[in-house]
């Protein structure tokens, strides 16, 4: 079953536009899986096998559902003021982050932004970061100084499924990767 295009649209209405269905988020971006469903099928065929497929095979885990499967949310992701209740985590001592060469002046000027988004998204290890920035055209990967950006005071969150966020990485902390490396 091919849910790509489900998947997209469940991505849209959870970090970005949840009135696109007509359903609202609480205060932690979870939404009624019923009202979810019920919204969806107003403008295309979609069921809770195709939600439980599409949360289950998602290759960055970007869903959750509660205990009950009665709520769901996007792990990270929200241009939507959420909270999704994400502990503050100790960093490795290096973090990473692909984006496309397009960008490149920009961070190199003013570091990451989290622009539309709550946080900066980082990366474990640089093999992740670029294949995000693969996604922006050819990418180009900076080596993130996390350890020295937490001594400094800045917060650090882990999603649960594994991606590091942050409100801003000040290019002070940035050293930018050979594309090679």
């Amino acid at each position: 079953m091919n849910l790509v295009k489900e998947s997209k649209y469940l991505s849209l209405i959870l970090r970005h536009k949840p009135e696109a269905a007509g359903i609202t988020l609480d205060e932690h971006g979870w939404a009624d899986v019923d009202a979810l469903i019920a919204g969806i099928q107003k403008s295309r065929r979609f069921d809770r096998k195709m939600l439980e497929e599409i949360v289950r095979t998602d290759d960055k885990q970007r869903y959750s559902f509660n205990e009950h499967k009665t709520r769901i949310r996007a792990n990270q992701g929200h241009s939507l003021s959420v909270d999704v209740e994400l502990p503050v985590a100790e960093p490795p001592q290096i973090l990473w982050h692909g984006t496309g060469q397009k960008y490149e002046a920009s961070i190199d000027k003013d570091g990451l932004i989290s622009k539309s988004r709550l946080y900066v998204h980082l990366s474990g290890d640089p093999e992740t970061a670029r294949k995000v920035g693969q996604r922006h055209g050819t990418p180009v990967i900076y080596m993130v100084d996390s350890q020295r950006m937490a001594a400094d005071g800045f917060l650090f969150y882990r999603s649960v499924n594994g991606v590091w966020l942050t409100k801003c990485v000040p290019a002070k902390y940035l050293k930018k990767q050979n594309s090679e490396s």
